[in-house]
């Protein structure tokens, strides 16, 4: 496949792009520091702001699908940029043709599936009230993603780790039994298999390690 990844220069990101390569995909991302990212003749890199829909279209041209993994910050200034971002993706996706969108979410976008799970509900009432513009700017994504009229799926995970890749990841909703944490190269790993598994469009699954 051609996969288009955004947000590859985070640490979970760096883990993606390494499996996406590793499993013979062609790999274009975009970056706003692209050496932070390797040399490697499958990967294309395409660097740009998130506001400049150009740069943005050319990452997207010829894909087969997206996988985002930009997440907001705690910086006021850092959520306009992020949420044009995303518009921008989704209308060069639009332009293109390519239906296939993978987005980061987590516990702050909601979901009718949800059922009360205590530290949870905890969690996200906190960053809510303390770190009101990362939730903001994640209930505004998890809009634009749902509202796209694409094939996506929104990811959403927990409290992220560097804990190893493992053979099995719940997939579950809030509310379900397992864990609250997941490892970054899990998460990688999930999205890599999201950009074929067409099982879980139009839904925003919840993954843990258990």
């Amino acid at each position: 496949m051609h996969i288009s990844i955004f947000g590859g220069t985070g640490p979970a990101g760096q883990l993606l792009l390494e499996q996406a390569l590793s499993s013979g995909h062609n790999v274009t991302a975009f970056a706003r520091t692209p050496g932070k990212l390797p040399e490697h003749n499958r990967l294309t890199v395409v660097e740009g702001q998130l506001r400049d829909s150009e740069a943005i279209t050319k990452a997207v041209q010829g894909s087969d699908a997206v996988l985002s993994l930009l997440g907001p910050s705690t910086a006021a200034a850092d959520s306009p940029p992020l949420v044009e971002g995303y518009r921008n993706i989704v209308a060069a996706m639009k332009t293109h043709g390519v239906g296939r969108l993978v987005a980061l979410g987590t516990a702050s976008n909601a979901d009718p599936t949800d059922r009360r799970e205590l530290k949870i509900s905890l969690a996200v009432k906190f960053i809510a009230k303390f770190q009101p513009v990362a939730y903001n700017t994640l209930v505004q994504i998890g809009q634009i993603v749902r509202n796209s009229g694409l094939q996506w799926t929104l990811v959403r995970v927990p409290m992220l780790t560097n804990g190893p890749r493992t053979e099995r990841i719940n997939v579950r909703t809030i509310g379900a039994k397992g864990g609250i944490r997941l490892s970054r190269a899990n998460a990688a790993a999930y999205f890599l298999q999201q950009a074929t598994d067409t099982t879980r469009i139009g839904q925003a699954p919840f993954i843990t390690d258990k």
